[in-house]
């Protein structure tokens, strides 16, 4: 049931990672990766979708720039090449991208037509900007970095969003963090949830701040989140 997809975009086609559940028809979610594109960790979060009965689908948001990256956590020279593509990458072809894959994807034979989007880090920030830019069936944001840079798009953000910020992450300051929680405060349909004592990416599968506790408490949420706004 795991196959890669093509996405027919606005500025060409690009490869997709998907993963479909055994009972289908199915809602899906679009996975956006970190700095280390589609690897194994976002081809496992895509798995354990389709074991809460969603189809999971991971576009290569770095296809521009280079097709097929895929990236090892612990590798430092790996880390590099993903932040030098991390640097130069355009977010705003990246949101007409994310937003073709959830149209495509909402069309296929197998989906309902309701699709989420969910991210991690740099795929957060793309999942807030695609869902104030272009709405969403669901938003997810785990981590998003930079949000606080986008906040003056909050006014079109009328998505359900749920967010996950960890209290002590290195790369998300504590006041950008307030920032977030008071742009997002007045949206009724946005909900924060903030993680005390955890770092960057606490949710990474093997990654090194990994948090079983934490983790499991916010993909949790996630679930439920997603059980409510697409089913």
């Amino acid at each position: 049931m795991k196959d890669p997809v093509t996405i027919q975009g606005q500025d060409g086609a690009f490869g997709a990672y998907i993963a479909r559940p055994m009972a289908l028809p199915a809602p899906a979610v679009v996975v956006l990766h970190e700095v280390f594109g589609v690897n194994a960790d976002i081809r496992k979060t895509c798995d354990e979708l389709t074991e809460q009965g969603f189809i999971g689908v991971a576009p290569d948001l770095f296809w521009r720039q280079e097709p097929g990256v895929d990236l090892s956590v612990t590798s430092e020279p790996d880390w590099q090449h993903g932040l030098r593509l991390y640097q130069a990458y355009d977010r705003d072809a990246g949101a007409r991208d994310v937003k073709d894959t959830a149209n495509v994807v909402a069309k296929l034979r197998e989906c309902t037509g309701r699709v989420a989007v969910l991210g991690y880090c740099l795929g957060g920030l793309m999942t807030f900007l695609t869902a104030a830019r272009y709405g969403a069936d669901a938003a997810v944001v785990y981590h998003g970095g930079e949000t606080e840079k986008y906040l003056g798009e909050v006014n079109g953000l009328d998505a359900p969003l749920l967010m996950h910020l960890a209290e002590e992450d290195e790369f998300i300051s504590k006041p950008a963090q307030a920032e977030i929680k008071k742009a997002l405060a007045s949206k009724p349909n946005a909900r924060v949830y903030s993680y005390p004592g955890q770092r960057h990416a606490f949710a990474r599968h093997n990654g090194t701040h990994y948090n079983a506790e934490a983790a499991a408490l916010a993909n949790r949420r996630t679930r439920e989140f997603l059980d409510q706004q697409l089913r």
